[in-house]
């Protein structure tokens, strides 16, 4: 395969349990581009993959150029688990909170909520080391399996989780992250890779698939089977319609995205 032809055949992911049941059967004609939230958009941008999840923030910023595959995304229905502010003051007492710079959608999404209730702390972007990050700052957001990991060993210390507070404000679920693609992608192409992805999440809704997926996922990180069989009830890679409502919810609130998400057809 020709390297011009090969991003035809890769799909980025983002390096974090909450993409597993979307990945886990993805058959082995497909490559892997792996990366953190936000570098997935600029390599999607640049030609680097066909497919990948991005932050929705960062599709209301490249609207135009992207559109969504549908039916698949990662999203929250309340407490998402993962996108927590830790703190050991109350939320309304923090002058200044650090922001790590892996997710737009997040940060966009607690200064969003914080601004609900009048509350303007000092935003500090630094690496994601919870102690470093509260060793400068009152408070301090982390996303992924760092901060289920820091959940878990700090319970003390978690001020906010995002997707709850979310949830209280607007009763609709929070989608954090979207599949796109580039308009001008080939079209066969697109469906070929939706298909995969789409098949890969319908295994993981059977009994059988759950079971492996969770313990395939714990394997490979530091959580037992339990929690994360929680996490995935938590978590959800399925667009249905109140996604889609929380999603514009987010694009037009958070974002000032004057039209709705496009989807592929």
């Amino acid at each position: 395969m020709t390297e011009e032809a090969l991003w035809l055949k890769t799909i980025g992911r983002v390096s974090f349990l909450n993409c597993d049941p979307l990945f886990h059967h993805l058959p082995n004609a497909w490559s892997v581009l792996p990366a953190p939230p936000s570098w997935l958009t600029g390599h999607l941008l640049r030609g680097d993959c066909l497919v990948a999840p991005i932050p929705s923030a960062d599709y209301a910023k490249y609207s135009e150029e992207l559109f969504l595959l549908p039916g698949m995304g990662i999203s929250a229905p309340n407490e998402v688990g993962s996108v927590l502010l830790f703190g050991s003051r109350p939320v309304a007492e923090m002058r200044d909170i650090a922001l790590p710079s892996d997710s737009s959608t997040s940060q966009r999404l607690l200064l969003y909520l914080l601004k609900q209730k009048n509350l303007d702390p000092r935003p500090v972007e630094m690496g994601p080391d919870l102690n470093e990050m509260l060793e400068r700052c009152d408070g301090a957001l982390l996303i992924g399996d760092r901060a289920l990991w820091e959940a878990q060993q700090h319970p003390e210390l978690v001020q906010m989780d995002l997707g709850s507070a979310w949830h209280d404000l607007t009763g609709l679920p929070m989608v954090f992250g979207v599949l796109a693609a580039r308009k001008d992608s080939p079209p066969a192409a697109l469906r070929e890779a939706y298909e995969a992805l789409i098949s890969s999440l319908r295994e993981f809704a059977s009994t059988e698939g759950r079971v492996r997926v969770v313990k395939q996922s714990s394997q490979r990180s530091r959580f037992d089977e339990e929690r994360i069989d929680k996490y995935f009830f938590e978590v959800s890679n399925q667009m249905r319609e109140e996604e889609v409502s929380g999603l514009n919810k987010f694009l037009s609130d958070v974002c000032g995205m004057e039209e709705k998400a496009q989807f592929m057809e």
